[in-house]
């Protein structure tokens, strides 16, 4: 009886252990059913995923073609349409025409008022007293040559170069004491009137003291500058006469001679091509 009840729990034995490890089968078979679902799932997201992707390619694609071949001009190339702003401000176009087209003649001289450089400032000082602070207006007058934009300048002698203007008379309107100016230096002599279209202010220059030293700002231990020089862009028309006093020779400096050149143009003059950079010029 006992060797009976022992061969019972035997299988007794035996078949809890086949239940755990059928158990144990079912439960690796239901894991192995999550898992294989869980990476169909991921396949299919990972697939869907590619799809979007190669989709958004195909459909971005054409874009990308269309903005490469937009036109452009210059390098590096550019990669869109450019939109002009509406402000005119912003962009300021001058008309440049060939120097060509200007003929010169000549006239009487034209001697400065101050025979030497310490009159000049003896004669500031005096004008100082009476009616304050000289007021000084020069014209920049542009054309082209070989594709460059070159300034007109009066050179006397063989080192000094200025621009057309001068001295303002007291409360005289600053436009129209330009256009004088610019008559009477280089205004022909058969009485027809030049034309003078004063465009924008290039700068201002400043001298705090009487000596040759200005600047394009008013140093902060100044409180009475002794001149007041302002530069305009002189709008020039198609084709004109000239005529240039004898004492003096109208050249036509480029641009590139003129920059970073202080010494031998001075510093309001070499300092035009980095004024005349916010202008866009248009070739005649």
């Amino acid at each position: 009886m006992f060797v009976k009840q022992k061969q019972t729990r035997s299988a007794i034995l035996c078949a809890s252990y086949e239940n755990i490890e059928n158990e144990a089968a079912c439960c690796c078979t239901l894991r192995f059913i999550i898992s294989s679902q869980s990476l169909l799932k991921t396949v299919k997201l990972s697939t869907n995923a590619v799809s979007e992707m190669a989709l958004s390619t195909t459909t971005s694609q054409p874009v990308q073609n269309n903005v490469q071949s937009s036109p452009g001009t210059g390098w590096p190339r550019r990669t869109a349409p450019v939109k002009s702003s509406t402000c005119p401000s912003l962009n300021r176009h001058i008309n440049l025409y060939p120097l060509s087209n200007y003929k010169f003649g000549t006239k009487e001289p034209l001697f400065e008022k101050d025979p030497s450089v310490p009159a000049r400032f003896q004669r500031m000082r005096d004008e100082f007293e009476k009616i304050g602070m000289r007021r000084s207006v020069e014209g920049v007058l542009i054309v082209h040559k070989h594709g460059l934009p070159h300034v007109l300048l009066l050179q006397l002698g063989t080192t000094f170069f200025k621009l057309p203007g001068g001295e303002l008379n007291p409360a005289e309107d600053e436009v129209e004491g330009l256009k004088r100016l610019l008559t009477e230096t280089l205004g022909r002599q058969d009485g027809v009137q030049p034309e003078w279209t004063v465009e924008d202010t290039i700068g201002n220059w400043w001298r705090p003291n009487f000596e040759p030293p200005t600047y394009p700002y008013i140093p902060p231990h100044i409180t009475k500058p002794k001149e007041h020089k302002r530069l305009f862009l002189v709008q020039l028309p198609d084709k004109a006469l000239f005529a240039v006093p004898k004492n003096y020779k109208l050249v036509a400096a480029p641009l590139f001679e003129l920059f970073d050149n202080a010494q031998g143009y001075g510093s309001i003059i070499s300092s035009l091509p980095q004024a005349l950079g916010r202008f866009n010029f248009i070739y005649m």
